[in-house]
């Protein structure tokens, strides 16, 4: 049974209004992708689970939303990309098939286009390339590859150091991100029939979760299982990383509004944050090894010369998240969040360190809301401010984000 209902409760200001839900009861089918279009001024969604099934449900005159099509795949469904412009439906599938789709214009038939035997076993992530015609895949045989999309001839492909989880691509460049489970990102140049390595380049201590490619600002965010996010600045090629710790749990998918310069993360949390990325941020500095406090200059507890000639018991090692410094606890006894430097919640700094920060230098720079479920996937439609969330509890909600996304 699948029931719709709509929130009608007041509002605070900057809160998100929660626009309407889905709940699915007495199936063991969950979500697994999604995407939004809109036919003819209705709000339709294209929905895949696990469960072999794909639907697409249109907003009908009574406001109700109802699926129009209900169809079975032959294998379980993994992940999904749908192009509006051309109607476009690509899914991957647990047997390595993508198979693809188009929708009829008022998206009540999909017609069968065809079949790519893509990878050996699972699709984790598909990507459609209008511009070019191609058909981006990565899968659990550690294969990335690409496939023309009006011949359906493979074009080429490129294994991975672990399974891919993160997918993005760059029309103007032809440059390829793929984020692993290793926490490795791997960017690839793109030819016709084959691509180069052009660099790796590791920042997380999780697995990649998500990946999102600003291509204005020519930037690569990268969500991970480490519970942070990491800004990387390809298009400066200075090697700068900005961290972000906003969730107290994996990040699971990320989405960036270009037009206000506002990242948005959710994560398995059920945290819904979204960072203001148009303020100067600055790069935490890397720790610094020291046998002794570097403010009081007491031994930690395997530096015994010191410890025997001082007559004095070793300390702990701690870090001044500021300036990463290696001081005792007594040194660093206070907490303060640094939010220009990533971190909106309050961490360990040195009491030097804590004097100098400013009340304006604490100012957030993101703002915090609870979805109330563990997050799968997202979609954001940057043209109505809405976010599309679907979480384990195998319900799908719908967001209005201009409150906090305008």
């Amino acid at each position: 049974m699948i029931i719709v209902r709509r929130l009608t409760s007041l509002l605070k200001p900057g809160e998100l209004k929660r626009v309407l839900w889905f709940l699915i009861q007495g199936s063991s089918c969950s979500m697994c992708s999604f995407s939004v279009n809109s036919p003819a001024s209705r709000l339709g969604g294209n929905w895949i689970t696990k469960f072999r099934t794909v639907r697409v449900w249109l907003k009908r005159d009574s406001g109700q939303y109802w699926p129009s099509i209900y169809h079975v795949m032959p294998s379980p469904c993994s992940c999904m990309s749908f192009n509006p412009e051309t109607r476009r439906l690509s899914i991957g599938l647990d047997n390595g098939t993508i198979s693809e789709f188009i929708l009829s214009e008022d998206y009540n038939k999909m017609t069968p286009v065809k079949n790519y035997q893509a990878h050996q076993s699972r699709v984790t992530m598909i990507q459609f390339v209008l511009e070019l015609e191609w058909v981006l895949s990565t899968g659990q045989d550690k294969q990335f590859a690409w496939h023309c999309s009006e011949s359906g001839q493979r074009l080429g492909g490129y294994r991975t150091s672990a399974v891919a989880s993160g997918l993005q691509f760059d029309v103007e460049t032809r440059h390829v991100f793929i984020g692993d489970q290793s926490g490795q990102v791997t960017i690839l140049k793109l030819e016709q029939e084959n691509c180069t390595l052009v660099t790796t380049f590791r920042g997380h201590t999780g697995g990649v979760t998500a990946l999102c490619w600003d291509p204005v600002q020519r930037v690569l965010f990268s969500g991970s299982s480490d519970h942070s996010v990491i800004m990387w600045d390809i298009g400066g090629r200075k090697g700068t990383a900005i961290e972000l710790q906003g969730h107290n749990d994996k990040v699971q998918a990320l989405s960036y509004a270009q037009h206000t310069r506002q990242l948005i993360s959710c994560g398995g949390d059920g945290g819904i944050v979204v960072w203001n990325m148009d303020v100067e941020r600055q790069e935490t500095p890397e720790w610094l090894d020291s046998d002794s406090c570097q403010k009081c200059d007491q031994p930690f507890f395997w530096n015994f010369k010191q410890m025997w000639d001082n007559k004095k018991i070793g300390l702990r090692q701690h870090h001044c998240r500021k300036c990463g410094k290696a001081v005792c606890g007594k040194c660093s006894s206070k907490r303060s969040p640094i939010p220009l430097m990533g971190f909106e919640f309050e961490v360990r700094v040195c009491d030097s360190c804590h004097e100098a920060i400013t009340d304006e230098e604490r100012a957030p720079t993101a703002t915090f809301h609870d979805s109330k479920h563990n997050i799968v996937h997202v979609h954001f439609d940057a043209t109505r401010g809405w976010l599309l969330t679907s979480g384990t509890d195998k319900v799908i909600k719908l967001w209005d984000m201009t409150p906090v996304v305008s």
